[in-house]
């Protein structure tokens, strides 16, 4: 099934939004928009606004932002296919028709959630049994409340080999194919789940895919966790357990916690934290980490602290490094050694997990400290594979600004630890005395140098914002160094502004810290454009303020071509990743709404100024203002 983007597009135009939300949301009338509290979180003044014309909603208050397709999958928690078949029918759209074999795997599919549906149900009866008493006696002792063990459906899986082939009237064949039961060639199929307290692992939409089974007895055979096998329905390395619950409290909080097992997510969600999911006996995948990322930009890692739950952090590390981009991430708590989320809990409470969780180390933090207390750094051979392994991960990012910056950091910290500090260079200040103190200067440029960032000025650059940015940094070249990386990392992808930064950065180098004079060039400093609307190019600035707005421009210069390259990425895989993509874009278009509205605030904030200004020069000049 191929969802083309302007198949989409024609969608969303037949949609009347406010139609849609306006089942489940109150919405008034607001001019040109409808709002309404916001369904996202809970607020008293209304803060969500739906806009028809445009074609998205957006609520100022949790930032929550989307189309109708992003509604249905967000607030009713549809697939992205279930929502857009739902719009497609309302809109008299056909969608377009899977191939045969598509469709004939979708109609297994279907019949195999029935078998695991019955056996959930057959199971929670099981445990309400008197079979079930050892296994009600468990969760007991675990302090799981009657509302988790309904809300999760705990269920019991006799001992007898043949008890749930028994109960259901299913095939032996569409059990085998659903994981319940276990086909040895020149034997009788018998139950794979006997004698476990049963949990069951469901899908986005909440339907029932699988099982994992804790065993009861400790002296019985077999494994202490055993789930189902991969099936039609359930692909361990695309599911994580509880999503379907933790994704909406996800998006109440803007946090997600994963854990090592499903148990660990059962103590937490026990303990009010819902917004938590595991991996299913697998270390986390590429797939896993990218559900992750659709529900939050920096996912928390919450694994033992063991020797084996740290290895299993450095596993996950390990593969969302090639996958890093801009503004994804994940951060890591170090759980004390020997415990897990549950014993912590239990043994401290919820406000010591809460504690924990607050105090999550970023990735390269993690990567950092791991690496270097992996072994005894006694010998420089010692600390030259300490780099060398850094230096292994490095390059398996492959977002070249995110690399770079990794190997930069990573190369500081090393040096940092391996050389002891270098004696610094005394400073010999430029400049002049001046009534008996001393004004520092900034250097002069060449007027090679010179010529290049004119033209940046004047509008050889890409637009206003680059020039206004490169002027703003002559006039307080002493902000040069504090925002050297991001303007380096801005240079390697602009190459019409990237020369005139470099010259800047060179010049940066002669520079005192405490230098406040402009940098000089041969024929004086061009005026700044015309259009510019910043309050850095304002010589009547406070120069707090003015360090602060340049600081904000620097930061949205970096951040535009960034955007713009992951909003282009999205749109290319469209084709083949329609929900992933689509998800991206939305996200991606959010951040955008809030880039332009940031120059919007720059722009207003310089408005506001200037007619303080010219009211009080006009009140200066008044016959009032005079007397």
């Amino acid at each position: 099934m191929a969802l083309t983007p302007q198949w989409l597009d024609e969608l969303r135009m037949r949609t009347t939004l406010s139609a849609v939300i306006g089942r489940t949301v109150r919405l008034t009338k607001a001019g040109r928009e409808f709002k309404a509290c916001c369904p996202f979180h809970n607020e008293k003044t209304p803060s969500f606004y739906v806009n028809d014309e445009k074609g998205f909603y957006h609520c100022f208050g949790c930032e929550a932002h989307g189309d109708a397709i992003r509604w249905l999958t967000d607030q009713r928690g549809l697939p992205f296919m279930d929502a857009v078949k739902e719009l497609a029918a309302e809109a008299g759209m056909e969608v377009p028709a899977p191939d045969p074999r598509s469709a004939e795997r979708a109609e297994k599919r279907a019949s195999l959630h029935d078998v695991t549906a019955a056996a959930q149900q057959w199971f929670v009866d099981r445990l309400s049994s008197p079979e079930g008493a050892e296994a009600r006696s468990y969760l007991k002792r675990r302090g799981f409340s009657e509302k988790v063990v309904r809300e999760f459906g705990f269920g019991f899986a006799p001992v007898e080999r043949q008890a749930l082939a028994a109960a259901l009237p299913f095939e032996d064949a569409m059990l085998i194919e659903a994981g319940m039961r276990i086909e040895v060639e020149g034997k009788d199929p018998y139950d794979r789940f006997r004698g476990r307290l049963m949990l069951p692992i469901q899908d986005a939409r909440g339907r029932v895919i699988a099982f994992g089974g804790r065993i009861l007895d400790a002296d019985a055979n077999g494994p202490k966790y055993l789930n189902s096998p991969e099936t039609p329905l359930f692909d361990k390395g695309r599911t994580l357990y509880n999503m379907h619950r933790a994704a909406p409290a996800a998006r109440q909080n803007g946090r997600i916690v994963v854990v090592e097992g499903y148990m660990d997510a059962i103590a937490l969600a026990n303990a009010g934290i819902a917004e938590v999911v595991a991996p299913l006996g697998t270390a986390l995948t590429e797939n896993q980490i990218e559900l992750l990322w659709r529900q939050v930009e920096r996912p928390i890692l919450c694994f033992d602290g063991d020797n084996a739950g740290q290895r299993a952090a450095m596993r996950a590390i390990g593969r969302v490094l090639p996958l890093l981009r801009p503004g994804h991430s994940l951060a890591i708590v170090r759980m004390p050694a020997g415990m897990d989320p549950d014993d912590l809990i239990r043994e401290k409470g919820v406000a010591a997990m809460e504690e924990a969780l607050s105090s999550a180390s970023g990735l390269l933090d993690t990567l950092w400290q791991f690496e270097r207390d992996a072994v005894p750094l006694e010998s420089p051979e010692d600390k030259a594979g300490l780099k060398e392994r850094l230096m292994a991960h490095v390059e398996a990012i492959q977002h070249p600004d995110i690399r770079a910056l990794y190997k930069r950091e990573l190369q500081d910290r090393f040096s940092d630890f391996a050389f002891p500090p270098r004696q610094q260079r005394p400073f010999t200040p430029r400049g002049e005395w001046q009534k008996g103190s001393f004004k520092q200067q900034a250097p002069r440029l060449s007027q090679e140098t010179a010529n290049r960032l004119k033209r940046a000025i004047s509008g050889g650059s890409r637009d206003t914002l680059t020039s206004a940015v490169i002027h703003g940094l002559l006039l307080h070249p002493g902000e040069i160094p504090r925002h050297e990386s991001a303007l380096a990392r801005f240079a390697t992808r602009d190459p019409n502004a990237g020369p005139a930064i470099d010259s800047l950065l060179a010049a940066a180098e002669m520079l005192d810290s405490r230098a406040q004079s402009p940098i000089s060039l041969p024929e004086g400093l061009p005026a700044p454009p015309a259009n510019t609307r910043f309050a850095f190019l304002d010589k009547g600035t406070d120069p707090v303020d003015a360090r602060e707005d340049l600081a904000e421009a620097v930061s949205l210069l970096v951040e535009r071509p960034a955007l713009e390259a992951a909003l282009a990425e999205a749109t290319a895989r469209f084709e083949i990743d329609p929900e992933g993509a689509f998800a991206d874009q939305q996200r991606l278009l959010k951040r955008k709404l809030e880039f332009e509205a940031r120059l919007g605030q720059m722009a207003s904030r310089r408005a506001a100024s200037a007619a303080t200004k010219d009211s009080e020069t006009a009140q200066g000049s008044s016959p009032a203002g005079g007397a």
